[in-house]
C-alpha cells in the first residue's frame, strides 16, 4: 500500500526521500509529498496529486528543498479523494509538525469533531489529518514532542505508521508503529525510517524492524526505540542479505517480466537447503511427530495470489496427508467464528509478512488455541516475528504489483511441507515420496523449458487480447491454478476474467458462453483430462474460441480440438501447478502488453495491503 520513507542526516534530505519513493512506486499509488526542514526556511511541504514524477518536477528532483531533515509519502487514497489536498504530509494547523502516515484511524472522526469544537480547521479529508492536528494540541500542553506522540497514541485507534517531524527539533525524526510495517535503517551519513527494505537498501543494509506500540527518535548519529510507556527498548539489528540490483530491472521491459524469467532459480534457492539425502528436512520448524498425529484439522489463511497458493495446497494436501484442509480467505477467517483449537494447525501465507487481514485472522487462530505456521518472503516480517513457526521462500524481493515469483516460491514450499507432514504421519508411500520430490529438485529446469518458449505465448497474447471477457476452466489442480490465471489477467491487462470449475459450466455460467468467447481450457491434470476435453468440446459447441493449456503428453489429442494449444512438461501430478502456471503468467503479461496497460503498477492496486 502506501509508502513512506524519513531521513535525517548529513545530506540533503530531499533527493533521498524521491529516491525512497521511487523504489516503493510498485506499492501502489495516486499522490506524492514531501516535507522537510531547514535552519532558514523552517518547514517546506510539496504534494501532489498523480505519479511521483509529477512531484519529482516541481521540486527540480528535490534541490529547492535545503534541509536534511525529511519525510515523505506515496499516498494510496482511503480517506478523501486522491487530490493535491489529501495527499501526504500533513501539516498542523500552525504549520510547525508534518506527519506522514500509512494505516487508518478508526475513531478519526471522533477526534476530529472533538478538536473541531476547540476551533481547529481542517483542510482535508483525511483521517491521518486529524493525526496532525491532535499533535499540535498535545505540544502545547506539554512542549515535548516525544511526550505528546505518547499521549496521541494512547488516544488513537486502529493501524498505523508514522513518520514525524517539527520545526521545534531540527535534528529529530520521530516514528511510530502499529499494525502497519516501518523499519529503522542504520547509515554512515544518517538515518531512515521506511515501510519498505527497497526504500533504504542503496544507502544501508542495516536494519531494525519495529514492533507494535514502539516510538522511534532518530538523529543523524543515534536512533532511540521506546515502547508505549516510553521505557527505552534495544532492538535487535538485521543485516539485508540481497543486492541492490535485485530491486532494478537488469535490462528487462518491466520488473513483472523479469521476476518471471527468475522463478527457476528462486525456486531452487527455495527448495534446495531443504532437501538432504533424500529427504525433507524443515530444522526452521518445530513441529513434533507427536503433535502432527494429533491434528484434527488445518486450515489454510491467506488473501489474493497467497489464497489460490492454499488452494492447490488443499487438494494436494488432504491427498497426501489424508486429513481435513480447509482454505479461508484471511479477510472472513475472523468473522466466521472458526472452529480452532489446540488441535488445529494454521498455516498463514503472505508475501510480505505485513498484510493486515492475514496479521489479524493469526492473532485470531492464536487466541483461540491454534498453532500458527506462516509462509512468508520478508524476514523481520510481523506475520515471521508472530507466528508459532515460519518458513521463509527465498524469492528475493518482487516488486511488480503483480506477484509470480512469490506465487510458485510459495507454491513449492506448501509441496514441501505437505510432504514433511505426510511422512511424519506415514500417510504418502515411500515409492511416491521418492518420485515426487525427485521431480521438485527437477522443476527448476523444466520451468526454464516452459520460458525458454515464450516468444509462442506472446503469439496467443497478440492473438486474443482484444477479448473483453475471457473465462478459465478446469478440475481440481486446474481449477485452482485458473483462479491464479484469471486473476493474473484481471490486475494487469483489466479484462473481465474469471475461473470457474468446469463441471459447473452446465449449472448456469455456460449461459455466459456466445459466439467468439474466449475460454482458456486447463487440461493439465492428468488424472483427469478426458473430463477436461469433454468440457472444451462443450464449450465449443456453443461458439467459444479455445486456448488450451496442457502438458506434452496430451498435446496431439488437445490440439484436435482446442484452437490453439500451449503445453507444458510432464511432473508429478501435485507438481504440475507451479509448471503450468507459468504460461498463464506470460500470456496476462503479454496481453497487457498488447493493450498498453502499466504493467508493473496496474490501477487501483498495492503490493502490500496493510489496511482491512
Amino acid at each position: 500500500m502506501c509508502g513512506i520513507i524519513g531521513f535525517v542526516g548529513r545530506e540533503q534530505a530531499a533527493p533521498i526521500l524521491l529516491d525512497g519513493l521511487e523504489r516503493m512506486e510498485y506499492r501502489g499509488y495516486d499522490s506524492a509529498g514531501i516535507a522537510v526542514r531547514s535552519e532558514t526556511k523552517g518547514l517546506q511541504v510539496k504534494k501532489t496529486k498523480g505519479r511521483l514524477k509529477v512531484l519529482a518536477d516541481l521540486t527540480h528532483g528535490g534541490a529547492d528543498l535545503e534541509g536534511t531533515l525529511g519525510i515523505g509519502h506515496t499516498r494510496w487514497a482511503t480517506h478523501g479523494e486522491p487530490n493535491d489536498v489529501n495527499a501526504h504530509p500533513h501539516v498542523s494547523e500552525n504549520g510547525r509538525i508534518a506527519l506522514v502516515h500509512n494505516g487508518i484511524i478508526e475513531n478519526y472522526m471522533e477526534l476530529k469533531e472533538h478538536l473541531q469544537k476547540l476551533g481547529v480547521t481542517f483542510k482535508s479529508d483525511t483521517d491521518s489529518e486529524v493525526v496532525a492536528q491532535l499533535l499540535e494540541y498535545h505540544y502545547n500542553e506539554c512542549h515535548n514532542m516525544l511526550e505528546a506522540v505518547g499521549r496521541v497514541l494512547r488516544r488513537i485507534e486502529g493501524s498505523y505508521a508514522f513518520g514525524i517531524i517539527c520545526a521545534d527539533y531540527p535534528n529529530a525524526l520521530i516514528a511510530a508503529r502499529k499494525d502497519s510495517p516501518l523499519i529503522l535503517g542504520y547509515g554512515r551519513n544518517g538515518n531512515f525510517i521506511a515501510s519498505d527494505v527497497t526504500a533504504v537498501i542503496k544507502y544501508t543494509r542495516d536494519v531494525a524492524y519495529m514492533d507494535d506500540g514502539e516510538i522511534a527518535v532518530l538523529t543523524a548519529d543515534s536512533v532511540d526505540v521506546f515502547d508505549d510507556e516510553l521505557v527505552p527498548v534495544e532492538k535487535k539489528r538485521s543485516t539485508v542479505n540481497w543486492d541492490v540490483s535485485a530491486a532494478e530491472k537488469g535490462g528487462y521491459p518491466h520488473f513483472m517480466l523479469k521476476e518471471v524469467m527468475e522463478q527457476p532459480e528462486a525456486i531452487r534457492k527455495t527448495i534446495s537447503p531443504r532437501i538432504k539425502n533424500g529427504r525433507v528436512v524443515l530444522d526452521e520448524i518445530s513441529l513434533t511427530e507427536d503433535y502432527v498425529r494429533e491434528l484434527s484439522r488445518i486450515f489454510i489463511v491467506a488473501c489474493g495470489s497467497s489464497y489460490h497458493v492454499g488452494m492447490v495446497s488443499k487438494y494436494n494436501w488432504e491427498k497426501l496427508l489424508r486429513r481435513p484442509v480447509e482454505v479461508v480467505l484471511a479477510s472472513e477467517f475472523r468473522y466466521c467464528d472458526p472452529l480452532v483449537d489446540e488441535k488445529t494447525l494454521v498455516v498463514i501465507i503472505s508475501q510480505s509478512g505485513e498484510t493486515l487481514d492475514t496479521m489479524a485472522a493469526m492473532r485470531e487462530a492464536k487466541r483461540l488455541g491454534g498453532r500458527t505456521l506462516a509462509i512468508v518472503n520478508v524476514v523481520g516480517s510481523s506475520i515471521a516475528r508472530e507466528a508459532d513457526d515460519v518458513l521463509y521462500t527465498w524469492a528475493g524481493p518482487e516488486i511488480a504489483v503483480a506477484t509470480t515469483k512469490a506465487y510458485t516460491t510459495q507454491l513449492v514450499l506448501m509441496d514441501l511441507v505437505g510432504l514433511y507432514l505426510a511422512d511424519r504421519l506415514g500417510s504418502v508411500e515411500q515409492k511416491e515420496y521418492d518420485v515426487i520430490l525427485s521431480e521438485m529438485q527437477q522443476l527448476p529446469e523444466k520451468m526454464q523449458q516452459v520460458l525458454c518458449h515464450k516468444e509462442n505465448i506472446q503469439y496467443f497474447a497478440s492473438r486474443y487480447f482484444n477479448h473483453d471477457s475471457i473465462f478459465f476452466i478446469g478440475r481440481n489442480l486446474d481449477y485452482a491454478m485458473g483462479m491464479e490465471g484469471s486473476l493474473k489477467l484481471k490486475e494487469i491487462s483489466y479484462i473481465h476474467s474469471e475461473a470457474y470449475a468446469s463441471g459447473e459450466l452446465k449449472h448456469g455460467t455456460i449461459s455466459l458462453i456466445e459466439q467468439g468467447t474466449l475460454v482458456v481450457a486447463l487440461g493439465s491434470y492428468g488424472p483427469l483430462f478426458d473430463k477436461a476435453m469433454s468440457n472444451v468440446v462443450e464449450v465449443k459447441a456453443r461458439g467459444a474460441e479455445v486456448l488450451a493449456l496442457t502438458t506434452e503428453n496430451f498435446r496431439e489429442k488437445m490440439e484436435k480440438t482446442a484452437d490453439a494449444t500451449i503445453a507444458v512438461p510432464v511432473t508429478h501430478p501435485i507438481l504440475q501447478p507451479s509448471l503450468g502456471v507459468v504460461p498463464l503468467q506470460l500470456f496476462a503479461y503479454y496481453v497487457a502488453l498488447q493493450r498498453g496497460c502499466d504493467i508493473d503498477k496496474p490501477r487501483n492496486l498495492a503490493k502490500s495491503v496493510t489496511v482491512e
